[in-house]
């Protein structure tokens, strides 16, 4: 399902604009961006755009964010919701299932979390005290909307989702939040990931792309850009251009490489 079909620039798009990110190339010569496959993948150097159009995307689709803060409160994405505004959005079925990550923001997902299941464990010790008199019914009842939502946290990431390698959480999270019908803008997921668990993303990915989930990534993994059937954009040009998985330089650098990585170390020398 490709919930998410196209970014449109704005006719009011501030072309003068010199400052970030209205200046950034790929920002500037962008007109159009449609989305014709489940799984899309941004690529290109660090400093391309990627990041930017990925943040825009989720500023202004208005998806929850796997970080420390919400999108809108984010200081962080204050020039994406501004750029936001001068783009609309082409929606085959609009809904807000799904979530934006950017790999940097797990460990404040990680502690925002942690915090929360701390202040409930206080709510639930402050309920025993103040009740200590009272009924079991009634301490039950004021015990409810607490211990609910510390059990629904438990079951969703278990004791604790900073207990795990960060690639195990990594991980954990994909699949404790990914649901069907959901877009998911997610950028550099393979940062914790060795390339073993990178290969289970896929499997993850397949699974639900069959469960009419959507997918925008940007990755610098030839592992991850391999999925059957994806679209590459390629952001070393501007405007994107999609590219074939064998024709990616990230493809060619590593295969080179891994054949005969003494020509590539003689350089070092």
């Amino acid at each position: 399902m490709i919930h998410l079909q196209s970014v449109t620039k704005r006719a009011n798009f501030p072309a003068q604009q010199k400052t970030f990110p209205f200046n950034v190339p790929v920002i500037a010569r962008l007109e159009s961006l449609r989305f014709e496959t489940p799984v899309t993948f941004l690529v290109g150097e660090n400093g391309s755009g990627k990041s930017t159009l990925m943040e825009m995307i989720a500023a202004g689709s208005r998806l929850p964010a796997v970080g420390a803060s919400d999108v809108d409160r984010d200081a962080t994405l204050a020039s994406a919701r501004q750029l936001s505004r001068f783009f609309t959005f082409g929606w085959a079925k609009r809904n807000h299932r799904g979530f934006f990550l950017r790999a940097e923001d797990f460990f404040g997902f990680a502690r925002r979390m942690d915090r929360i299941q701390r202040e409930l464990e206080a709510d639930l010790a402050a309920v025993e005290e103040e009740y200590a008199d009272r009924s079991e019914y009634a301490k039950g009842l004021a015990r409810m909307p607490f211990a609910g939502e510390l059990a629904a946290i438990r079951q969703r990431y278990g004791e604790g989702i900073d207990a795990r390698s960060h690639g195990e959480s990594f991980l954990a999270l994909f699949q404790a939040r990914f649901v069907p019908g959901g877009l998911y803008l997610l950028d550099e997921p393979e940062a914790p990931l060795s390339p073993l668990r990178q290969v289970g993303f896929l499997a993850l990915l397949h699974e639900m792309v069959q469960r009419e989930a959507q997918f925008v990534i940007a990755t610098h993994s030839p592992i991850l850009m391999a999925f059957p059937d994806a679209t590459i954009l390629s952001f070393d040009e501007a405007p994107p251009r999609a590219i074939p998985w064998d024709q990616l330089e990230h493809v060619t650098i590593t295969r080179d490489f891994l054949n005969q990585p003494g020509a590539f170390l003689a350089n070092l020398t």
